[in-house]
């Protein structure tokens, strides 16, 4: 397969997948570049996964056509494809030290030991373990056998890495850590990851663009900003963050359109006096209805025209004190109309 500039890594061409009377992919059409990190996002059952596992080969679409690198690969056997997969449960070899785990790819392709050792030690320095190569998976941490994982996928120079849920089993410092040192590792072997997440933090941190999948289908595509700030359906709005949405009369009477639009709580300042607002801003009147401090920052919900506002304002000044005493007082909620997003628009 011949890359070209023009030639998407991946390509879904009205792909479904059944399982059964479940349609578990429902008429996909999707392109991810070469070279770009792309994200999967979406609850469980949401088709994600299965969309990865037909990009591998592990499983065949029902219906539709799947391309790498313009080749239709929709029934080729997953030995025949330019693609590796790193599994959350890592899936090494235990009686195997690191060494010969990243190796074995090349020991099954018969390459020469002088050139395995090589390329070992280049993927050992890649994900910085050099040093471990003759220790055993139960001798290392979590993060380190993600690494290991990572290196023997990488070894054979595959055209499209497939992640599927690879951090999951870490916990949150790590896996925070993990996703700076992922995106890293891609930008300097640079070839295409696909990453399957139900995470959006970390969707929004390492990609380059993100499918969000909803019951089979994707709702939208687009960068990680585009995504968060302009979400294209109320679903969409809802699982990437947290967003206000507003609809009907209170729309009306706030932006002159009943369409439904979302607000990210974070774009909302919450006041006690009424201060001089412009042209551009949009003010609600309401009363605080509940408070939660986070240390960094303090969660507000407010009820205003008999919707619960969801207010999230940095702790500059405030302490745990003040914010308690805000409970049940009443406030003006204001925000510039550039901030909000109509759904559907």
């Amino acid at each position: 397969m011949t890359n070209h500039p023009s030639t998407p890594a991946v390509q879904f061409n009205k792909v479904n997948r059944y399982f059964g009377e479940v349609k578990a992919v429902d008429e996909v059409d999707l392109e991810i570049r070469d070279g770009e990190f792309f994200a999967m996002l979406g609850p469980s059952g949401s088709g994600k996964t299965t969309c990865l596992r037909m990009i591998a080969g592990f499983d065949r679409p029902t219906g539709g056509s799947i391309y790498l690198y313009g080749q239709d690969v929709s029934n080729l056997p997953p030995y025949e494809r330019s693609v590796n997969t790193v599994f959350q449960d890592y899936a090494l070899f235990p009686h195997m030290n690191v060494g010969d785990n990243i190796a074995y790819g090349l020991m099954v392709k018969k390459v020469p030991k002088p050139e395995r050792k090589k390329r070992v030690d280049e993927m050992l320095d890649l994900v910085q373990l050099k040093g471990f190569d003759s220790r055993k998976p139960s001798q290392l941490s979590g993060g380190q056998r993600q690494r290991v994982a990572l290196a023997r996928a990488l070894i054979n120079h595959p055209k499209v890495l497939l992640l599927d849920e690879p951090l999951g089993a870490l916990d949150l410092k790590l896996r925070q850590q993990m996703q700076v040192e992922l995106k890293a590792i891609q930008q300097r072997v640079g070839i295409t990851f696909i990453f399957v997440t139900h995470d959006q933090e970390e969707a929004i941190t390492m990609s380059d663009r993100i499918a969000v999948f909803n019951h089979g289908k994707i709702e939208q595509i687009g960068s990680p900003s585009e995504i968060y700030e302009k979400p294209a359906t109320t679903f969409v709005a809802g699982f990437v963050g947290t967003s206000n949405l507003i609809g009907g009369e209170l729309a009306k009477r706030l932006t002159g359109s009943d369409q439904t639009f979302s607000i990210r709580p974070e774009k909302i300042h919450v006041s006690t006096t009424e201060k001089t607002t412009t042209i551009d801003t949009i003010t609600l009147d309401g009363v605080v209805r509940d408070v939660v401090y986070l240390g960094l920052y303090t969660r507000y919900l407010v009820e205003a025209d008999g919707v619960d506002i969801v207010v999230i304002e940095q702790n500059l000044k405030t302490t745990s004190m003040d914010v308690v005493s805000a409970k049940g007082q009443k406030v003006r909620l204001s925000w510039h109309k550039d901030h909000i997003s109509r759904i559907g628009a």
